[in-house]
């Protein structure tokens, strides 16, 4: 086992690559415990250089109406009413605390997704 740091994008093709090699391997053999560091290596390296921005908060409650089949009635007991619905999802009213904790519990859109700017 000759595992070092993934500092380079070289270094993480290599890594890749020795991860599909040993990818089978029995857990709590060499090559499983190369496994279970080189994956954590891999993970913390495309943490800090391939980061994932969250969704926008309106483009993310549209997305999960369309995964429930939700239609802007459905959200008006959740919201407040129809129109309110209408003006969040238009962009012409911020999502209230209310609104996000209420949205948060419904739809199961993770609070850190609801409280950003758009």
């Amino acid at each position: 086992m000759n595992i070092k740091p993934i500092k380079t994008e070289t270094d993480y093709q290599k890594a890749l690559i020795r991860l599909e090699e040993i990818f089978d391997a029995q857990k709590g053999s060499k090559k499983g415990d190369e496994l279970e560091i080189l994956s954590i290596l891999i993970d913390q390296y495309e943490k800090e250089n391939f980061p994932i921005d969250l969704p926008d908060p309106i483009e993310a409650i549209k997305f999960r109406m369309e995964q429930m089949d939700l239609r802007n009635k459905d959200l008006a007991e959740v919201v407040g009413n129809k129109s309110r619905v209408s003006e969040v999802l238009n962009r012409k009213r911020k999502l209230s605390l209310d609104m996000i904790r209420k949205l948060n519990t419904y739809l199961r859109i993770p609070t850190e997704v609801l409280v950003q700017e758009y």
